[in-house]
């Protein structure tokens, strides 16, 4: 018979040995299947609502999972994959441009177009496919930019965080977000590594995936002010000069002349100088009704329509500080300086351009390399307990955002 400290010591070389043979699977292995099940869990939640979905605009009742998961924008993707985009635009009775495919870049629903020529399939199976394999590819390379930062255990439990996330759910259905993720995280990788020539033709794709082109560019321009004046925060220990400065600076323009070709793009096929921004304003209107887009005035117009002023001007300013104090922390250098810029870049290009709705969360997933911060405990209490609130707020979302609930006006 075994005594307890002997029956102790067992278990403890059992648990080496789990942990050996863990060490010896592959990193990439690992995300897999992270990935993979955390797919299942979703698409169990996606597959529940779908089974007491009632006839809407987009599907009849009880849909299939790819109809289901070809809703909402996948609708417009599938409009612009079938017929491109339109010459002229939609106005209501009043003049005003009315919601239309403008709004949405091109490159996601071009590739499923050309997939859809090659392989014969439908819209739903081929924009699902894509942003299932873009996904597992954002995952993966998720996982090696936090390696540049964090301990192999650290990093692991971050991809978790980032395949269980509240609305991880975009890695399945029909939207550019999967795609355009990749995307923006091999592009900080490259960053991260200092790959500047090697960006460009990367930034130029994500540029016309997802509205970040602004972003991007305003995340170079930070990162060139911070290598002048403190050095000491970047791993290049001299100011930079013309030479050195030359990559990044083109890198910079390239991303910011994207971020303005898809606007004057649409201005040239519809004859209409604000074609893009008058589209993006429809969105808007049921809310506030038609106005010009002022810079940095959304998120004040939108904070009084949701709760009120000087309410809604109070929790901003809060919300805008506690997150200056978060990037501030001592903590959060652990993910690097430049996933700590990026993430004040595209904040501060949300607050000049986009109003605050229901998609505000999904809007917030690029900046998913700060979670990198929240994996920095280690008890496994702590880790249980944050996966297990990310996948309650997964249905929580989909209950509010994705599933149609009658007349909805939470789209996702």
């Amino acid at each position: 018979m075994t005594t307890g400290p002997a029956r102790t010591v067992a278990g403890l070389h059992g648990a080496g040995r789990w942990r050996a043979r863990y060490r010896l699977v592959p990193w990439w292995v690992r995300v897999t299947v992270v990935y993979v099940v955390a797919r299942l869990v979703t698409g169990a939640m996606l597959l529940a609502f779908a089974g007491v979905q009632t006839a809407n605009s987009f599907t009849g009742a009880r849909p299939s999972y790819l109809s289901f998961a070809s809703i909402w924008d996948g609708a417009w993707y599938r409009v612009i994959a079938s017929n491109g985009y339109p010459s002229t635009l939609p106005v209501d009775a009043a003049g005003h441009v009315t919601e239309n495919a403008w709004a949405f870049m091109p490159a996601y629903p071009f590739l499923v177009r050309g997939l859809m020529v090659l392989t014969g399939a439908s819209f739903e199976a081929v924009a699902v496919t894509v942003s299932l394999v873009a996904g597992w590819g954002a995952a993966l390379v998720f996982r090696r930019l936090m390696g540049r930062f964090l301990d192999d255990g650290r990093a692991t439990f971050a991809t978790v965080l980032f395949c269980v996330a509240p609305v991880s759910a975009v890695f399945q259905v029909a939207y550019a977000e999967a795609m355009g993720l990749f995307l923006l995280l091999v592009a900080l990788l490259l960053m991260v590594d200092r790959r500047w020539w090697t960006m460009v033709p990367v930034v130029l794709l994500l540029g016309m995936t997802r509205p970040t082109g602004l972003a991007f560019a305003f995340l170079v321009v930070l990162f060139l002010a911070a290598w002048t004046i403190r050095p000491s925060w970047v791993r290049e220990v001299e100011r930079p000069t013309l030479r050195t400065a030359l990559p990044p600076l083109v890198v910079g323009a390239v991303s910011g002349l994207v971020g303005l070709a898809w606007p004057a793009i649409a201005w040239a096929v519809t004859g209409v100088p604000k074609a893009y921004t008058d589209t993006e304003l429809a969105w808007r209107s049921s809310y506030i009704g038609w106005r010009e887009l002022v810079p940095f005035a959304p998120w004040i117009q939108g904070a009084g329509w949701w709760f009120g002023q000087p309410a809604g001007a109070i929790l901003l300013a809060v919300a805008l500080v506690g997150f200056a104090v978060f990037v501030a922390h001592p903590a959060v250098r652990r993910v690097g300086l430049e996933l700590r810029l990026w993430g004040v870049a595209y904040v501060v290009y949300l607050l000049a351009v986009f109003f605050p709705q229901s998609s505000t969360w999904r809007i917030l997933l690029p900046i998913a390399p700060l979670l990198g911060i929240v994996a920095l405990p280690r008890s496994s209490g702590y880790r249980v307990l944050v996966v297990a609130v990310c996948l309650g707020l997964q249905f929580v979302w989909l209950y509010t955002c994705w599933w149609v609930d009658g007349y909805d006006w939470t789209p996702p």
